[in-house]
């Protein structure tokens, strides 16, 4: 008999588009880096390994592998605007933590934001 714990098949996907941002903080990336990082381990997920791009322009991406899927930021600091991603598998982690500390740090006029639940059920 198997002790190893079954897992669904089965993760949220919180996506949001942050609009009218702090441009200073959309630009400061060692500080956004930092934040983003905040609010992932303030979600519950496990950082693996990250990597992230400076775009002509100052636009920013992260993308952070997480042992429960991955989050990303891009940014374009040009509409003082950006999106973000956190995937997760399982029931461990909360996306509230993870939008609540971006919000806090890039300050944006108005979030669009939705919780998509994956899995194998039909809708």
């Amino acid at each position: 008999m198997s002790t190893s714990p079954t897992y669904r098949f089965e993760g949220k996907h919180n996506y949001g588009n942050y609009v009218g941002c702090d441009h200073d903080a959309m630009i400061n990336f060692d500080v956004l880096r930092d934040k983003f990082r905040d609010a992932i381990i303030a979600s519950g997920a496990t950082i693996l390994t990250e990597a992230d791009h400076l775009f002509e322009g100052n636009g920013y991406t992260s993308t952070v592998v997480l042992s429960e899927s991955h989050a990303s930021v891009h940014t374009y600091p040009e509409h003082n605007s950006c999106f973000i991603d956190l995937f997760t598998c399982g029931d461990k982690c909360r996306h509230e933590p993870f939008e609540e500390t971006m919000i806090e740090y890039l300050k944006p006029s108005y979030v669009i934001s939705n919780v998509i639940i994956r899995n194998d059920r039909p809708p």
